[in-house]
């Protein structure tokens, strides 16, 4: 009983808030009633007809999928390295994905600004560096969730098998880590993904209207007096909400999926065994 009382509220406090913009992003007029006077998709038509709006979405996909790219050819061989062939640097590794969350993302932005603006100027303002910063911060969610899999997976048993067979260690990566830790691969993925399309501080900081990312861009019509449109924000954060929460969905059923399908073979394997 406790518990569905506790997961009732927990429903009701993070869903109202969806709730409410989901409302007025179809809402004509809402004054001073418990729901709005009318509805309508005009809204929603608009936004995505105007190229402001299509522009900042598509720079957020674009910085979403190279971070993604980068983390997975970067991450995923330094958690290998780590858990397999030196598990003795797992403490470091461990302790320098825990820098993203002790230090503030502003103060990451603004030392990369002051460091840029030294070292490189020309990559100040750049996408590059924005990538980068990005990749940077969405490090430990991909290699915590890389990590785990290998752990799981066995990657260790597996690579000692691989080896015996005469593959080498990137064969063995490419060939048998990674189909064993796709699972995990994707998930942080999917959480470099969340972090890439929603992040403000690091895009307001080191590129700003040179390369306007959706967070921006909702950010400049939540401050615009004249030029703001609250229902056309509304629209935004539903539609990220919901692009988000679908690809949650996507990689909880795959994995279900691969989990039923192992429960499904595991008695024929059984018999199977001398």
């Amino acid at each position: 009983m406790r518990r569905r009382v506790f997961l009732g509220l927990l429903a009701v406090y993070f869903g109202l808030p969806l709730l409410a913009a989901l409302l007025y992003s179809v809402a004509t007029r809402w004054t001073d009633t418990p729901l709005p006077d009318g509805y309508t998709l005009a809204h929603w038509a608009g936004v995505f007809a105007e190229p402001d709006v299509m522009a900042a979405l598509g720079r957020s996909l674009v910085l979403s999928a190279v971070v993604v790219v980068i983390e997975v050819v970067l991450v995923v061989p330094a958690a290998y390295w780590s858990v397999v062939h030196n598990p003795r640097i797992g403490s470091i590794v461990q302790t320098i994905a825990v820098i993203p969350f002790a230090v503030p993302w502003v103060v990451v932005g603004a030392g990369l600004q002051l460091v840029t603006k030294s070292v490189a100027p020309e990559l100040f303002g750049t996408f590059w560096l924005l990538a980068a910063a990005t990749a940077a911060i969405a490090f430990p969610f991909m290699y915590r969730a890389v990590e785990s899999s290998l752990l799981a997976a066995g990657a260790v048993q597996l690579s000692e098998a691989a080896a015996t067979c005469g593959a080498g260690p990137a064969r063995t990566l490419v060939s048998v880590i990674l189909p064993a830790i796709r699972g995990g691969v994707v998930s942080g993925a999917l959480l470099v993904i969340a972090t890439a399309m929603n992040e403000f501080a690091l895009a307001k900081i080191l590129t700003g209207v040179s390369y306007e990312t959706l967070p921006l861009w909702s950010a400049r019509q939540f401050v615009s007096r004249t030029l703001g449109d609250p229902n056309a924000l509304a629209v935004v954060t539903i539609f990220t909400f919901g692009l988000l929460f679908a690809l949650s969905a996507l990689v909880v059923w795959l994995g279900r999926g691969r989990v039923s399908a192992s429960m499904a073979t595991a008695p024929v394997q059984k018999g199977t065994t001398p």
